[in-house]
């Protein structure tokens, strides 16, 4: 099993100065991130170097705009598992805050990359922006390449049918309910990973059982019903059910939840941890005019679900 190694910060082991470094959020790791990260992998079998990866939490833009709380794609466990595929080995998921976000550019590049880092190769995307009033950017990069004897690599984006693949266009694929194109561009199916919360047992009662998972900073992907598939920690036994991401408004809930029924599964998983991977989207929430429509139209949803 490959192992990650993880920091905090900016002081790494001796093992893990002068390499190629990689920079930037990497939410969801998408066609256009893994890109990036196979060029990267070419230059660790060549050069015998390792691969780091800098990351931030919170991601910067919900630290300068509080009011943004559902965004990420994934989450830092769920990104972990991902770099795994790309021989990563190590991670600095440096914390986001006030005094970092006024960090000069310049002292970035002097003291960061170059007398803590050593950094051989940086990896960054055209659009990489960091420093205070993110005035560095990869222009910057490349104009101290010699002085700080590091050498940058930025790969033109990634694009499909004459558009750049990012994180921003998942989101917004998500929230149109355009799973199915979303998921090509992330190369793999959308997931989100939480632990399974007791609720007020209203699927029990109309004869549906459901898994209650707070979605926490996840992005909300269009309200409504959707296929999935299971994946239950310590457990490598894949299953499948179906599930609704919304308000439940027949029942006048006014908070986001993601409600999973499992098919052929009666265990208890409270406070398990489950990851959902959404297949397909089935159909758009609505209020049913109370309890017996709705159970008639999850029999149907049902149907659908397992056919897909």
């Amino acid at each position: 099993m490959v192992k990650i190694t993880s920091y905090k910060n900016f002081n790494i082991k001796k093992v893990h100065r002068g390499s190629i470094l990689l920079i930037g959020n990497f939410d969801g790791m998408h066609l256009g991130h893994q890109k990036l990260f196979k060029k990267a992998q070419i230059y660790k079998r060549k050069l015998k170097l390792k691969i780091g990866v800098i990351t931030f939490d919170p991601i910067p833009k919900m630290f300068f705009n509080k009011k943004i709380k559902n965004y990420r794609i994934s989450n830092f466990d769920q990104k972990i598992e991902l770099f795994k595929n790309f021989k990563v080995d190590f991670v600095i998921n440096k914390n986001f805050n006030k005094k970092f976000s006024k960090i000069n550019c310049n002292d970035f590049i002097k003291k960061v990359i170059f007398k803590k880092l050593s950094a051989k190769f940086i990896f960054v995307s055209n659009n990489f922006r960091f420093g205070n009033k993110r005035e560095g950017n990869v222009k910057l990069l490349k104009n101290l390449e010699k002085k700080y004897r590091y050498k940058i690599i930025n790969p033109s984006p990634l694009k499909k049918n004459k558009k750049i693949i990012s994180s921003s266009v998942i989101r917004k694929l998500l929230e149109k309910g355009k799973l199915e194109r979303a998921n090509r561009f992330l190369n793999r199916k959308w997931s989100i990973e939480g632990i399974v919360k007791k609720g007020r047992m209203i699927g029990k009662k109309i004869g549906y059982p459901t898994c209650n998972i707070d979605i926490g900073n996840y992005v909300i992907a269009k309200p409504g019903v959707y296929a999935v598939s299971l994946n239950i920690e310590n457990s490598k036994k894949k299953l499948k059910g179906i599930a609704n991401l919304g308000y439940r408004p027949t029942f006048n809930e006014k908070k986001i939840l993601l409600e999973v029924n499992i098919f052929n599964f009666s265990k208890n998983l409270y406070n398990k941890k489950i990851t959902v991977n959404f297949t397909k989207f089935i159909r758009s929430e609505k209020k049913f005019n109370g309890v017996d429509q709705l159970r008639k139209q999850i029999k149907l949803d049902l149907i659908k679900a397992k056919k897909l």
